[in-house]
């Protein structure tokens, strides 16, 4: 079967078909699948939004704008010439996102993003009350403002009118459904971000719910892939009729999506993301028994956990250093495929805080060996630098429990900065196999409605580019510029 790198067209398009829904960092987006996972001529659509974000550390958007934005991509893709052929409508969002809302379901809070990190003081609070690593193996993630139990406890002590205003915490993608179904349930792939979790029974975890100070019952019924939501309002029959009988598939995070999307579907392959926030996942069978201390281990259905460690800042680095340094006749994409240089700066990109390894909430980006002679040049590819050297401390403790043998890469930054990857390489001590498919969240969740709608049908194999071996005198330079790295780290980081 031809990969699918291209279009299909309506025709020749395998039954059924899926309307998939992804809503980023920077944008919703939509597109319509066919069985063989293969992008359908006439789909793709997006509407561009961006976080509201302070010097505080906040990290918001308006929860009922993403639904509208979700109502007009849904209605330029359920067209007539579909009609009776949509069997299925998936959704990923960004991970760790929360909105409170009302009796009537509205939200009474905007929707808190994963890199809002003002609950700083509760997770130092949460650490000195709870057993870290206990909470971790137990609903595989540490205390950390990305998490809802410091956030919850946050809004409870800073906003407690508003707190209370909140009959239901939801995800994002919990809150889109029920406005645009009336009715909604939280995917294990979404519920497994929030850190109120029980990674081996599936169950929201009665401890850290006491913890944030809310009941099970204020949190949504959570749902594996196969049970997608099939009784919804008549509405959304009359809104769209050519969604008729159509599955709506529980909400997941976009982590798990990028993971099937890029074709890392199995413990024999990485994922590294790198689009506004960035990770290196690994998809697990079962539930392991032990989690390294730096990682997250997140249950996504009965079957497999996707175990890893997530970065906030990698194309958010990009973003700003364009908009903050001197690059006038400088290409970005050719300052990669330098050889490195000792007296490029050695920078901790850490624009909002940190997730793994070290999990510090509060941390910000730190440049050194900076002088006068330092360009704006030297100071992008260290900045840059130092976001694949904040990949190898991941991949390190990954390998204590998995150990892939191939490592592919996604997500924009690999796109817009492709000589970035033979960095990573180099830095990882790995090769490295740019997907070269667009958009491969959105591809990984119309792929997970497949796995139930279309288990049988073969998958159009996702397309890559000739892989990037590491250059053995550069593997030498970065194993010792990860020395300095962790030294500064733990100079200006690292709690005691």
């Amino acid at each position: 079967m031809p990969g699918n790198g291209s279009r299909v067209s309506r025709d020749d398009a395998l039954d059924p078909l899926v309307l998939a829904l992804d809503v980023g960092s920077t944008a919703s987006r939509g597109d319509v699948y066919d069985a063989a996972g293969r992008p359908v001529q006439g789909g793709r659509k997006k509407v561009p939004h961006a976080f509201r974000t302070g010097a505080d550390g906040a990290s918001e958007i308006d929860p009922d704008q993403v639904v509208d934005e979700l109502g007009q991509i849904i209605a330029g893709l359920a067209v007539e010439p579909l009609q009776g052929r949509i069997a299925g409508v998936a959704l990923d969002t960004f991970a760790s996102s929360l909105i409170g809302v009302d009796a009537d379901g509205r939200a009474v809070t905007p929707c808190y993003t994963y890199a809002d990190s003002r609950c700083g003081q509760q997770v130092a609070a949460l650490r000195s009350e709870l057993d870290e690593a206990e909470v971790q193996q137990r609903t595989g993630c540490r205390l950390h403002s990305s998490y809802l139990p410091a956030r919850l406890r946050w809004l409870r002590e800073t906003d407690p009118d508003r707190f209370a205003a909140a009959r239901r915490w939801l995800s994002l993608g919990e809150y889109a459904y029920l406005r645009l179904l009336g009715s909604t349930a939280a995917g294990t792939a979404t519920a497994a971000w929030t850190g109120l979790l029980d990674r081996r029974t599936g169950r929201w975890d009665p401890g850290m719910l006491a913890t944030a100070g809310i009941g099970a019952d204020q949190l949504s019924e959570v749902r594996d892939p196969d049970r997608p939501l099939i009784d919804v309002d008549d509405a959304v029959t009359q809104r769209w009729p050519v969604l008729a009988g159509a599955h709506w598939f529980a909400p997941i995070s976009d982590g798990f999506a990028s993971n099937l999307g890029a074709g890392a579907a199995d413990e024999t392959t990485a994922a590294v993301a790198a689009a506004t926030s960035g990770a290196i996942r690994v998809l697990v069978p079962e539930i392991p028994e032990q989690i390294p201390s730096g990682l997250w281990c997140y249950r996504v259905d009965a079957r497999r956990s996707l175990l890893g460690g997530a970065l906030n800042d990698v194309g958010r680095v990009v973003t700003w250093l364009h908009d903050t340094v001197q690059l006038a006749g400088v290409d970005p994409d050719q300052l990669m495929t330098a050889a490195p240089e000792p007296t490029t700066p050695l920078v901790l990109p850490y624009l909002s805080g940190e997730r793994s390894t070290g999990w510090a909430a509060n941390a910000r980006a730190v440049i050194t060996g900076a002088s006068t002679a330092t360009t704006g040049a030297q100071l992008f590819r260290g900045a840059m630098e130092g976001v694949a050297l904040s990949y190898q401390r991941i991949a390190e403790q990954l390998r204590t429990t998995a150990n892939p043998t191939r490592i592919l890469a996604s997500g924009r930054v690999t796109q817009d900065l492709p000589s970035w990857l033979q960095v990573l390489a180099d830095v990882l001590g790995t090769p490295v196999e740019p997907v070269t498919l667009k958009r491969a969240t959105l591809h990984g969740t119309a792929l997970h409605a497949l796995e139930v709608l279309a288990p049988d049908t073969p998958r159009a194999p996702v397309p890559t580019a000739a892989t990037l071996n590491p250059v053995s005198a550069h593997c030498e330079y970065y194993r010792d510029r990860a020395e300095q790295y962790d030294r500064l780290y733990r100079a200006v980081i690292a709690t005691p």
